[in-house]
């Protein structure tokens, strides 16, 4: 006759399976752990360019952390930070990373002493009190940088639930002199509704929209769509991903502002200028003419 089996020896297969995850959670966390040292992060400089005039305005800075088993990516790695309880912790860590090297790198430069200086930020960390705590202004403070040069970019890993207030931690930074740029728009990150609520100074269109935009009419149309705006608030355009020069004149043609790119130059460990191709430089010119 059948029989029901007790119901601890059911409950096996459950238990397993969760101290499995709990472990692998424990793991996961371990690594971060260990990556939170400088000598496990590569730090790079990509510049961004005036594609009207060719100068570079400044950089973003990227931390790149070694490779491991379970972040095998820099993708993954800022995707579980992202959703993690050492969201602020790691954001703090990378903070006073990049303005130190970036500070270490501007002694070593000949040329513009003041560039812009791009710092990838996580939505979320905005509102936490550590952060707001003005050890940013002291670590600027330290290294003789002005908030005038630091752009917030703004990573959203979350979307934004109460505009109201998150506007208002917005404006708590650029009356410190801060600027604010959007990250990946255009993508379902950040909905035009973030775009109109904080109208940062700078819009940065994701890299999947550049992608072969002379050829692809649904991207060009949206991409101009935005420029329009950004013309009529007073907002700066600039396209991330520019790879080809075919992409680059379709961008200039359209009246983008800047952009950053391998086509114009690609991270480096040292602060290097980027360029605009001088045939493109000179077909800009037979526009503005």
């Amino acid at each position: 006759m059948w029989s029901r089996k007790p119901q601890s020896i059911r409950k096996q297969p459950f238990l397993k399976r969760k101290r499995g995850a709990l472990y692998q959670e424990y793991k996961r966390d371990e690594e971060l752990k260990t990556l939170m040292h400088k000598s496990k992060v590569k730090t790079v400089f990509q510049p961004i360019l005036s594609l009207e005039e060719g100068s570079t305005v400044g950089f973003e800075i990227l931390n790149r952390p070694e490779s491991t088993v379970h972040f095998p990516t820099t993708e993954t790695f800022y995707d579980y930070v992202g959703e993690s309880s050492y969201v602020v912790k790691v954001e703090q860590f990378l903070r006073n990373l990049s303005i130190e090297r970036f500070a270490e790198q501007v002694k070593n430069q000949s040329g513009n002493r003041d560039p812009l200086v791009f710092l990838n930020i996580q939505t979320q960390v905005l509102a936490d009190p550590c952060w707001r705590s003005g050890i940013t202004l002291e670590l600027l403070e330290k290294y003789n940088l002005s908030p005038n040069q630091i752009v917030l970019e703004l990573t959203e890993k979350q979307s934004v639930i109460n505009y109201h207030q998150f506007k208002e931690l917005i404006e708590y930074y650029r009356q410190q002199g801060f600027r604010i740029a959007v990250d990946d728009a255009g993508t379902g990150y950040n909905s035009l509704q973030t775009l109109v609520y904080l109208k940062p100074e700078f819009i940065k269109l994701d890299k999947s929209l550049i992608r072969n935009i002379n050829s692809h009419r649904e991207n060009q149309h949206l991409v101009e769509l935005l420029v329009k705006y950004a013309m009529q608030v007073g907002t700066t355009i600039i396209a991330e991903g520019i790879e080809t020069e075919h992409e680059l004149e379709y961008l200039q043609d359209i009246g983008v502002h800047m952009g950053q790119g391998y086509a114009l130059g690609k991270p480096m460990p040292e602060l290097r200028y980027g360029s605009v191709p001088k045939v493109k430089m000179f077909h800009q010119l037979a526009i503005t003419l």
